[in-house]
Parts: C-alpha cells; sequence; structure tokens
C-alpha cells in the first residue's frame, strides 16, 4: 500500500509523513503568513510614527511627490502587515507589500548597485507576498471567517 499527499495525489518515500504534511498544512501556511504580517509590522513601526519622514528617499527613487509615497509605503508596511497577519484582505494587502518589495529589489540591486546579496532578503519577501497575494488567507483567516475574499 502507497500513501500519497492529500492535496497533491504524490507518492512519498516516507509514507508515514503523510498524515503529518497534511495536519500541518494549513497550520505551516498560517505560521508563515502571520512571521511575514508581523515582519512587515515591525519593519513600518518606525514609519508610521513619521510617515512622511521617507519623503526624501522615495524621491530619490523617482518617486514623486515624496510626502504621497512615503503615506503610502508607511500605511503599506504598518496596516498592511496587520492586515495580512490577521488574514483580512489578505491579497490585495499582500500584493501590495510585494510591490514595496520589490522596489526594494530595485533599489538595493540597482541604485545601491549591491547586487543580488544587497537584494536577496527583498527577493524572499517579495516572493512570500507573492505566494499570499495569489493564495489568500486560507481556512484560518478572518477572510475565510467572513466568508469573502478579494
Amino acid at each position: 500500500m502507497t500513501m500519497t499527499t492529500e492535496k497533491s495525489g504524490r507518492r512519498l518515500f516516507i509514507p508515514t509523513l503523510g498524515s503529518v504534511y497534511a495536519a500541518l498544512h494549513d497550520s505551516a501556511e498560517t505560521i508563515l503568513r502571520v512571521v511575514a504580517g508581523v515582519a512587515l509590522v515591525t519593519h513600518g513601526l518606525g514609519k508610521i510614527g513619521d510617515p512622511f519622514g521617507a519623503s526624501g528617499m522615495v524621491e530619490s527613487l523617482g518617486f514623486y511627490p515624496g510626502a504621497f509615497w512615503s503615506l503610502l509605503l508607511s500605511c503599506t508596511e504598518f496596516f498592511g502587515g496587520i492586515l495580512i497577519a490577521v488574514g483580512l484582505l489578505t491579497r490585495p494587502a499582500s500584493f501590495a507589500a510585494m510591490i514595496v518589495l520589490l522596489v526594494t529589489v530595485w533599489f538595493h540591486w540597482i541604485t545601491m548597485g549591491q547586487g543580488y546579496s544587497g537584494a536577496e532578503k527583498s527577493i524572499l519577501w517579495a516572493a512570500i507576498f507573492l505566494f499570499f497575494a495569489v493564495r489568500g488567507g486560507n481556512r484560518h483567516s478572518l477572510d475565510a471567517r467572513f466568508s469573502r475574499e478579494f
């Protein structure tokens, strides 16, 4: 008898792990979403206290007017992180976070000339937020509790 994973139908090298993977599937995804959201909130915490503080930096990247983009950056990181962590409007909040992270990839790789090594963390975070922009919040989210998703 060969055990397959519930979601993919693939055969496992160690069939007894199938039940473990199935039991932890949604929980692991939820933990990743919550950790990513809290990390984004933590990163945005300093910015939300002075939401226009990054005006000069965003204008140096070509985003005008700086006050508007600085405010948007602050709100995306702080409030978007909260939304992602609790799983409310997960897809649009994650998409906005992904865009912010892709800008930081550009900033580190191109503007600062740091290449991949400077942009590596931003690439990983952008990929995480792409995952949730496509996948949504899963059954352990406020989106699921309200039976509505974006």
